[in-house]
């Protein structure tokens, strides 16, 4: 059969590869340049690796891309424990050398906290002993649990209050979430959470030269498996004849569609009814910004990812990607992500990156005193619509699904990792579940 993958980041390059391995003639049709999606990467002149385009590493329980990496014999994946903390809105406090791993103050109006393993939660001292001890319990329930319906029938917020206690809401989530979810944060079903905490592990992976090496291994496999790869190319119709679908002239058998879904609904009002499509005109979605800071030195000096636990700093994530892949790789200077999601008409979409640097420097000099003395060697800003679905309690009854009315039309796209946060290990596990329908 001849079939047409829309898009070509991980999840249709992986449903292309098994849907290849059946023997189908495979067509990908990507509107970038490049193949990839969120995991695509770009390379300065000067580094050795590429970079992501926004912050991407894998869980030690990835199985399925881990599982198809082997099976494509891929064995550039490695794993690291970088430290991971939580910025708060009090005085700073950051980790010292000493044994016992105590924090030590310094003069601002922020903290710092490792909040990486049980022992590092302890010795919070932001939380009393019992607030910590239920909070400890109820993770440790989360991450053992399976998923129940009762996650269906609370938010977030509802469930964390209710187990943890409001203290520890206050404290720990609340600005996570309206970090990640700005407007949305209190709607957000208590699925997601179970699936964060279930999901989480401390050893993260990286792909040696970054994921665009993977990507592009993938892309040469697709190759000598005879798949067309259309770059540079945007659908904007798409005609039914029949049991068969023109693109441009050319005649499919079968669509995959991985495009974000309010993109699918658009391109597909002459193939789907109102009523079909008005379910995905429900869903809700936030846009992701993401600006990239080289500099001569680090921002953060060993943590890699620091979480923002207050609205006084205004970004949600600082994520030093150095203090994870070695400097060396990046011509010896340091590389940090900065990351936002925000609503379509956030005035942050509407700023160039020098404005972002100019906005975040402020800032970045209360997280550490000594950004006065960093020199900014170059900035990158890229910006991805529709990239965090707002898991509502409506979400899961308005979702896609692979199958549609048109047999022949099938849907595999970010918004179906639900409950799980979107990643390149639900990528691949789309890709090759939307290829067995075929």
């Amino acid at each position: 059969m001849k079939i047409a993958i829309l898009g070509g980041g991980i999840t249709g390059l992986t449903s292309a590869y098994y849907l290849a391995k059946d023997g189908h003639q495979v067509t990908i049709l990507e509107k970038e340049k490049v193949l990839g999606g969120l995991a695509s990467g770009f390379k300065s002149k000067n580094w050795n690796w590429y970079l992501e385009r926004a912050y991407h590493h894998l869980f030690a329980n990835d199985y399925d891309i881990l599982n198809f990496a082997k099976e494509i014999d891929f064995d550039k994946i490695y794993f690291r424990s970088p430290e991971t903390s939580s910025l708060f809105g009090n005085e700073i406090r950051l980790r010292s050398s000493s044994f016992d791993g105590q924090a030590m103050k310094q003069s601002n109006n922020f903290s710092v906290y490792p909040l990486d393993t049980p022992l590092d939660l302890l010795k919070f001292p932001l939380l009393g002993f019992i607030d910590k001890l239920r909070a400890g319990l109820v993770i440790l329930f989360l991450k053992l649990s399976p998923f129940l319906s009762m996650y269906k029938k609370m938010t977030s917020e509802e469930f964390l209050k209710k187990n943890m206690g409001i203290k520890v809401w206050n404290t720990l989530w609340q600005q996570l979430f309206r970090g990640k979810f700005g407007k949305y944060a209190g709607i957000i079903s208590s699925s997601f959470i179970w699936a964060r905490i279930k999901k989480r592990t401390k050893g993260l992976g990286y792909v040696e030269g970054g994921f665009q090496i993977f990507i592009s291994y993938l892309e040469t496999t697709l190759k000598r498996l005879n798949v067309k790869t259309l770059k540079g190319y945007e659908v904007k119709n798409i005609e039914k004849r029949g049991e068969k679908f023109i693109i441009d002239g050319q005649t499919y058998d079968k669509i995959i569609s991985t495009l974000p879904t309010p993109v699918m609904t658009k391109l597909t009002t002459n193939i789907f009814s109102p009523k079909y499509l008005s379910h995905f005109n429900k869903l809700k979605y936030l846009h992701a910004i993401t600006l990239i800071l080289e500099t001569d030195k680090p921002i953060l000096d060993k943590t890699y990812w620091l979480n923002i636990c207050t609205e006084k700093i205004p970004f949600m994530i600082l994520a030093q990607h150095t203090n994870f892949a070695n400097k060396k790789n990046y011509n010896n200077n340091h590389l940090a992500y900065i990351g936002w999601y925000v609503d379509g008409d956030s005035k942050l979409l509407k700023m160039d990156k020098d404005e972002l640097v100019k906005l975040v420097f402020p800032h970045l000099k209360k997280i550490n005193p000594n950004c006065s003395i960093v020199s900014l060697f170059n900035s990158y800003m890229f910006k991805a619509p529709f990239a965090q679905p707002i898991f509502d309690q409506d979400f899961e009854k308005n979702m896609p699904t692979f199958k549609t009315p048109d047999k022949n039309f099938f849907i595999a796209n970010l918004d179906m990792t639900y409950p799980y946060d979107r990643g390149t290990n639900y990528a691949v596990k789309l890709g090759k579940q939307v290829s067995e329908f075929i």
